[in-house]
């Protein structure tokens, strides 16, 4: 266990320094290159900065003055924390002389290095930077749509549908039974259905202790399986894990009966929260990035399209192998991107990454579990370096379950301040 531990610590302080990326910044670009970010998340907000350090013209196109994390958001389900700790505004990034366009990006011309926003303007730039997350496929599921969502909420872009999903939770009747839909890999935050799961339970514990919780998997196995399992049974025996072996796989919904249909049954819930597949933002297939997966594969040492040359696609839109699609890797991923964009633009060989992402979860507000990794470029992918990285141990004490939430909390006041403060 020792071993483990000094990995882990290790990974932790290069998280809680924001230490993400391990490469060293390089020298100013040309001051006449133009670069255009598209998203202004966790990674599109890193990476401008990042980009305007570096010396270059940047615009950080986003149509939403207030950026709404997901990261902690299960707690704000749980009554932990106000949906207000979520969200960021951008006046750090105008302060840094970023140009914030504020508005959507409808088109993207890439042979005449062209971006159209909403309003007709046109941006004209020399690489571009896309950060779109994620959309939710509400074609996949039969009766689950965009309409459908406002019964049975996803929560998972943060904002109305997380006060949504909570507002449910909180006039729903002790005895009543609470159904999460998890959907098959790749999605983002892999361990974050989980998560909310844990802490969605220990809401019912301590305020609807009749309350039921069952998970639908479309999956037999999941990020730090065993650690949330334990957790489960000692702290949650009223929550219910069916895998897909087992029947977990939803596939259909049933939104006026509010049920959720597998192989095996139907389960009625008083609330469902149904986690959608995903894929690219739609600005990655506009921009011709993304591929028939819905993904956007990308050179793992530039993070330039496979698709289309001078753009560069980066954070849970991307397909980055072994990486997992998570606010960690973004900014990880953004500063890698930045220093590979600046070279470039200097007529320079990218260098070769390494790159580090922490994911850690809560399974009760004093009760944290990480899972950590380092990645660099091999075969075309972002693959594992062996033996770098760790889980938190099975047989961890509470006093270092209780750290590690607290190193949860500090990880998250870190990297906002770090992109957006």
């Amino acid at each position: 266990m020792t071993a483990t531990l000094d990995r882990r610590s290790l990974l932790k302080s290069a998280a809680l320094l924001g230490a993400s990326a391990a490469f060293a910044r390089p020298a100013a670009a040309q001051t006449s290159a133009r670069v255009v970010v598209i998203g202004g998340g966790f990674a599109g907000a890193t990476c401008a900065r990042e980009l305007k350090r570096g010396g270059v013209s940047v615009t950080l196109v986003e149509p939403n003055a207030t950026y709404t994390a997901c990261p902690f958001s299960n707690g704000v389900l749980a009554g932990l924390r106000p949906l207000s700790a979520q969200q960021f505004g951008y006046d750090a990034l105008k302060a840094d002389g970023i140009t914030i366009g504020a508005q959507n990006a409808t088109r993207v011309e890439p042979h005449a290095k062209r971006v159209t926003l909403a309003d007709g303007a046109t941006l004209d730039y020399d690489r571009l930077v896309l950060a779109p997350g994620i959309d939710l496929r509400f074609d996949v599921l039969p009766g689950y749509n965009e309409e459908a969502a406002q019964v049975m909420p996803h929560a998972w872009k943060a904002g109305a549908q997380t006060t949504l999903l909570r507002s449910q939770l909180e006039t729903m009747e002790d005895g009543g039974t609470v159904v999460i839909s998890a959907p098959a890999n790749p999605f983002r935050c892999p361990p974050g259905p989980y998560e909310r799961a844990s802490l969605i339970a220990y809401y019912l514990k301590t305020q609807k202790p009749r309350a039921k919780l069952i998970i639908l998997d479309a999956k037999d196995n999941f990020s730090k399986q065993t650690l949330f399992q334990n957790a489960w049974k000692a702290l949650y025996p009223n929550l219910e894990w069916i895998s897909l072996s087992s029947g977990g796989k939803v596939t259909e919904v049933d939104v006026k009966e509010k049920t959720l249909v597998t192989e095996f049954g139907k389960h009625k819930a008083d609330v469902a929260n149904v986690i959608p597949p995903q894929r690219a933002g739609l600005i990655a297939p506009l921009a011709g990035v993304a591929d028939r997966s819905g993904w956007c594969p990308i050179d793992p040492v530039t993070f330039e399209s496979k698709q289309q040359p001078e753009i560069h696609v980066i954070g849970d839109a991307c397909i980055a192998g072994g990486m997992p699609k998570s606010a960690f890797s973004a900014n990880a991923q953004a500063k890698v991107c930045a220093a590979a964009v600046l070279r470039l633009l200097r007529g320079e060989q990218a260098i070769s990454p390494k790159l580090i992402n922490t994911c850690y979860s809560l399974v009760a507000p004093d009760y944290g579990i990480t899972i950590a990794g380092v990645y660099r470029p091999a075969n075309g992918l972002l693959t594992d370096v062996e033996g770098a990285g760790g889980v938190s141990p099975l047989d961890a004490p509470a006093s270092f379950r209780a750290l590690e939430a607290t190193y949860a909390d500090a990880w998250f006041k870190t990297i906002t301040s770090e992109v957006f403060g």
